[in-house]
């Protein structure tokens, strides 16, 4: 069963409380999305480390009920 956009932005707010979520569905389907995340979690760390918090988050729903998700991160503006 896919996950529903809703779900995915609260695992991933779940693990990084300051994180802006912006989830889209690529095709329609509720099994391919798009993440754009956006936290101070990311900061100091290699965009691998970051997208293996990302997956983290998801507690091994990537490729099972989670079929494709394009991660982009990035850590806020400093003031």
């Amino acid at each position: 069963m896919p996950m529903n956009p809703g779900d995915i932005e609260g695992m991933i707010k779940a693990a990084m409380p300051d994180a802006q979520v912006e989830i889209t569905d690529l095709r329609g389907d509720g099994d391919h999305y798009a993440a754009y995340i956006v936290s101070e979690a990311f900061r100091g760390k290699t965009r691998v480390q970051q997208h293996q918090m990302v997956y983290e988050a998801l507690q091994g729903r990537m490729g099972n009920e989670l079929h494709a998700l394009m991660v982009q991160t990035s850590v806020p503006p400093e003031a």
